[in-house]
């Protein structure tokens, strides 16, 4: 079974820096692309950011491009975002999802996630 568990969201101030992890569990980790989504209240899940099963591209949302570094280590089975230059409007809960195949921007793609971590940021 898989499982995919986020960790290291919480409150920053604008302009702060977050990094946030997610272990996966119960999958040949080197064969599934990652992504990054998060969800706003009262707002649709985004596609933040995504990342090849060999870590060798990344694709990146328009809002987040510049700030925002997607990475893997498919030694710790973990996959990684780091979050500069923060932003009110960056606040939601973020998610990651695996998808056993090549990457996508659309959550409806994606075959696991984990369970989500806050992200606020204040003005």
């Amino acid at each position: 079974q898989v499982q995919l568990a986020e960790s290291g969201g919480g409150l920053v101030q604008a302009g702060g820096s977050l990094r946030l992890s997610c272990a996966a569990a119960g999958v040949t980790f080197s064969t599934y692309s990652m992504a990054w989504f998060r969800q706003a209240p009262g707002k649709e899940r985004q596609f933040v950011a995504a990342i090849t099963r060999s870590g060798g591209s990344t694709y990146y949302a328009d809002s987040v491009k510049g700030r925002f570094t997607i990475s893997r280590d498919n030694a710790k089975n973990t996959v990684y975002l780091q979050m500069n230059s923060l932003k009110p409007e960056d606040t939601a809960v973020y998610y990651c999802a695996a998808r056993w195949a090549r990457y996508s921007d659309s959550d409806l793609q994606y075959n696991y996630w984990g369970q989500g971590t806050q992200v606020t940021v204040s003005s």
